[in-house]
């Protein structure tokens, strides 16, 4: 009975988070990871700066023992004032080869659970070239939308990442499964607002209450990047 929650008839699919990732990835011939605020906005900056960003799941001693073995630099929490972290500003000049251990709770366990499945970092300021690219991989296209997470860890719905997925949806074709067509068609819905909407929605207020305005400025951005972040030897490269 679980096999229904894969979407398996359909070659275009989009669920949420770790269980999609689950369904998804082993019937997939790409999965397409979404964290729009702001771990997929944060690795298109850096590789298309020409880092290499290491996806790990929590910021703690084992990041940073994980960043000595790949001679790594490790990004800081966003809110400190270290020279990386999280926050895609603090990326903006990041010199090329870089290697930078990013970890996130979201996006980056996501990438880190798709197995052998090749895997794409999207967001809006990527969308339509991650979609192009991923046609070239497979008909089969697994769109994750992350989601944050309530303070018990439990997946919270974030309106940024289906916005992220539904605008990687807009420049696909195929067949769609429901939710897939759900998610493009709220894009389509607010693809004309959606710097304000980035900014009204409850991740966008949070990130503004700490006056991280630019980090949603750069998050709004559609299509203004032509870097695919690929995972490849545990590090997403464009």
């Amino acid at each position: 009975m679980q096999n229904v929650f894969a979407q398996p008839e359909f070659e275009i699919r989009c669920e949420w988070g770790v269980h999609g990732v689950a369904r998804l990835a082993p019937i997939s011939d790409v999965v397409i990871i979404v964290d729009v605020l702001s771990f997929s906005t944060s690795v298109e900056i850096a590789t298309a700066r020409g880092a290499l960003i290491f996806p790990f799941r929590f910021y703690d001693e084992t990041a940073r023992t994980f960043a000595e073995s790949r001679g790594a630099e490790l990004a800081d929490n966003r809110h400190s004032d270290a020279r990386y972290t999280l926050s895609p500003q603090s990326l903006l000049n990041i010199p090329r080869g870089t290697r930078l251990v990013l970890p996130s709770p979201n996006g980056a366990t996501l990438s880190l659970a798709t197995g052998n499945t090749r895997t794409l970092a999207g967001c809006l300021r990527n969308a339509r070239a991650v979609a192009h690219a991923a046609k070239q991989f497979g008909e089969r296209i697994a769109v994750i939308p992350a989601g944050e997470r309530w303070q018990d860890g439990a997946t919270r719905f974030a309106l940024e990442d289906w916005l992220g997925a539904g605008a990687i949806l807009d420049a696909l074709d195929g067949n769609f499964s429901p939710e897939a067509r759900a998610a493009r068609e709220t894009f389509r819905t607010l693809q004309a607002q959606l710097g304000s909407v980035l900014a009204q929605c409850g991740s966008g207020k949070e990130l503004l209450a700490k006056h991280l305005v630019r980090d949603v400025e750069l998050a709004s951005a559609q299509n203004v990047s032509d870097a695919v972040p690929q995972l490849r030897d545990g590090a997403y490269t464009a």
